[in-house]
């Protein structure tokens, strides 16, 4: 009875077997998504900002995902509120200058061709790695 039992029982431990190894996650690499939104306003750099126009979409709590180019999900969460960065490395004397919103999420993610990010429900947005400033995952918006 037992080798009855154990002959029966065995293909389905191989099946359960071979789904846990499919099912092995995949290496995952910490990095930056780091995203500059043009928003065209002159103000002091380093003071909280949010996309203006048609990039409202883009503040604080906003939910996004980074997706491979089939669509999966590769980490999500909500944006932190952005901060505004000097347009221009040139230093203009002034206090207040033209700026770009800036959103910068840590995120862990599998290493992938392509990377996409889709911001509350919005069109994906083209990702490019970048490692100038440690490893990350950079747009512009509009590009």
């Amino acid at each position: 009875m037992r080798r009855v039992l154990s002959a029966l029982m065995l293909p389905s431990l191989l099946t359960a077997a071979l789904a846990a190894c499919d099912d092995a996650e995949e290496a995952r690499s910490p990095m930056t998504v780091r995203v500059l939104v043009r928003d065209i306003n002159i103000r002091p750099e380093g003071v909280e900002c949010a996309g203006t126009g048609p990039y409202t979409h883009f503040h604080n709590r906003a939910p996004f995902q980074v997706t491979d180019d089939a669509g999966g999900v590769l980490a999500e969460g909500a944006l932190p509120p952005g901060t505004s960065v000097a347009t221009f490395e040139e230093d203009l004397e002034v206090e207040r200058v033209p700026t770009y919103c800036e959103f910068a999420v840590p995120v862990t993610v599998a290493a992938r061709d392509t990377y996409r990010l889709v911001v509350d429900g919005h069109p994906p947005i083209a990702l490019t790695p970048n490692d100038s400033e440690g490893p990350a995952l950079v747009a512009v918006v509009p590009s």
